[in-house]
């Protein structure tokens, strides 16, 4: 590698972090979220409100499917927007009826930060 006229022969990226870990630790690149991801934590939000055995998945309608009322389906909302660093509108919230919608809605929001 060249030295840019220091003498200093120059440091991969992996070795510079390596070496100044107190720097690295401020250079936090945002972390990409899956849709598995996701899915994975609006259900651990939602499992102390399930309905007997029935798993829940993508196609669960969270109002009608499980035993939740709207004051713990806000309450919830409000845990993932802090999850995901995310606001969710509160008329997007009314339209929202389904894990996997709730699931996009996030990932929509996320993209457009």
């Amino acid at each position: 590698m060249s030295d840019l006229g220091t003498g200093e022969p120059l440091l991969r990226t992996a070795q510079l972090i390596v070496e100044n870990d107190d720097v690295a630790n401020t250079l936090e690149l945002p972390r990409l979220t899956s849709r598995v991801d996701v899915i994975r934590e609006i259900c651990r939000h939602l499992a102390p409100y399930q309905a007997g055995e029935r798993p829940i998945v993508g196609e669960t309608i969270i109002a009608k499917d499980l035993t939740i009322d709207s004051l713990a389906i806000m309450d919830m909302v409000m845990e993932l927007e802090d999850s995901f660093d995310v606001s969710i509108p509160m008329n997007v919230v009314a339209e929202i009826h389904t894990v996997d919608q709730l699931a996009d809605t996030i990932l929509d929001l996320r993209a457009k930060r």
